[in-house]
């Protein structure tokens, strides 16, 4: 349980002011367990309680001061952790009651339907058709899980930032594309008649107080990726360089595995009969261990390597131990310099415009299977060796979920070698 804080009077929460620096400041009020004031950098104030929920932390929002009082959110905390001590879920419960309401008529109108229309009315106004496709498969496969249902009327800043939290680091460049998306829903909402009020996906004066700006999160946390754009003219170069360190390069973007997975890939682990390369798990990230599907361009290449004595390493280095990991930014360095010298833009992030490296490469297999096709978001990250809820996960480890995989990974190897794209994916080039 959290701790009681020392608590705090309507005078003390009126004169509280942020503690510096770029984060929000969190203070504990006390008189209820984890009822907090989150305090901005511009001093604007709002009640989050902190609880734990099904073996997870919580941070529920109980409205801001001073339209909430002090007196108010402790009212509401205690209730809300009654709730929780009952069973229930206060954030579900409060869901489903935005949900019932006006649940007929126009203001009935949910995310599902509104971006349907909007998108119906809009699109047309694209010439590129990737760019269509790509404005709904954002949001059908990122948005419509946690709002699609919802009406928008009952939308608000929470649920937006529901759908953009888990992605805003990892995925920086989707999500903020994403969030302009649901602004833009969201508007035609509002002038449309479904919705009043404030825009909960505006960024100005809205979630700019409560994420960081997109520039600085992708020049801190990001690995500059490959633009999709850009995939089969470098996937070209690589394969016409010769060496260990391309061959690595070219199995690490065909398996959108990491750099150390691929370096200290053993022929022990490969099974080049069944097509399935198994990395067990003391050398995967999340310490499971992990089965990656080959494709037939990926069997190819493993084909074609010589194999060295006394080494079961698949790619070693000159002198037998594994490659370095600076190899493989070498290849990737020299590959935009290249590019660069035959007065072309380079391989660079479409955002820090910085050049690419390795492990951006997963980031662009992330973003070809949210934008380019309808594979469940949940497959990819199985790809990629992501942790996502363990009944998925079990699932997609199955026996027949890899061969699904395997389609995958096949459509996007047929994506970077620049050939048709068949299964499930969806054309829009």
């Amino acid at each position: 349980m959290p701790r009681v804080a020392k608590e705090l009077g309507p005078l003390d929460v009126k004169r509280a002011t942020h503690a510096g620096g770029k984060g929000n400041t969190m203070l504990p009020v006390g008189g209820v367990a984890g009822l907090y004031l989150q305090i901005t950098p511009k001093d604007g104030k709002t009640w989050i309680l902190r609880a734990a929920m099904a073996g997870r932390r919580a941070e529920i929002g109980l409205g801001g001061f001073p339209t909430v009082t002090l007196a108010q959110a402790r009212d509401k905390a205690r209730e809300a952790r009654d709730k929780i001590e009952r069973g229930v879920d206060p954030m579900a419960e409060r869901r489903a009651a935005r949900e019932a309401l006006a649940a007929s008529g126009r203001r009935g109108l949910t995310f599902a339907e509104a971006a349907n229309r909007y998108l119906d009315a809009k699109l047309d106004a694209y010439r590129n058709e990737k760019h269509r496709y790509q404005w709904r498969a954002t949001l059908e496969q990122l948005a419509f899980p946690v709002l699609g249902k919802m009406p928008v009327a009952a939308i608000t800043v929470q649920d937006v930032l529901q759908v953009l939290h888990p992605i805003w680091t990892d995925r920086t460049e989707t999500a903020s594309r994403l969030r302009g998306r649901i602004e833009a829903v969201l508007s035609w909402a509002t002038v449309s008649g479904h919705r009043a009020g404030d825009n909960p996906a505006r960024w100005a004066g809205n979630l700019k107080e409560l994420l960081p700006a997109p520039s600085k999160v992708k020049a801190k946390g990001n690995q500059p990726a490959l633009g999709l754009d850009d995939a089969p003219r470098w996937f070209t170069a690589i394969r016409q360089r010769e060496g260990f360190g391309p061959r690595a390069l070219e199995f690490a973007a065909l398996t959108a595995s990491r750099s150390g997975e691929v370096r200290g890939a053993a022929w022990s682990e490969i099974d080049l009969d069944r097509a399935l390369w198994v990395v067990p798990g003391e050398r995967m990230k999340m310490g499971k261990e992990h089965r990656v599907p080959l494709t037939a361009a990926a069997l190819a290449l493993l084909k074609a390597l010589p194999r060295l004595d006394g080494s079961d390493l698949v790619f070693p280095s000159s002198k037998g131990g594994q490659l370095s990991d600076m190899t493989l930014s070498a290849t990737m360095r020299r590959l935009h310099e290249a590019d660069i010298a035959a007065e072309r833009p380079g391989f660079v992030d479409r955002v820090s415009k910085r050049p690419a490296v390795p492990h951006g490469l997963r980031s662009t297999f992330r973003d070809w299977a949210a934008e380019r096709t309808q594979y469940p978001g949940e497959m990819a990250e199985v790809a990629l060796a992501h942790r996502i809820n363990n009944v998925v996960e079990a699932a997609y480890r199955r026996g027949d979920m890899v061969e699904k995989r395997r389609r995958m990974m096949a459509d996007w190897a047929d994506f970077l070698s620049g050939r048709a794209l068949g299964g499930n994916v969806v054309r829009i080039g």
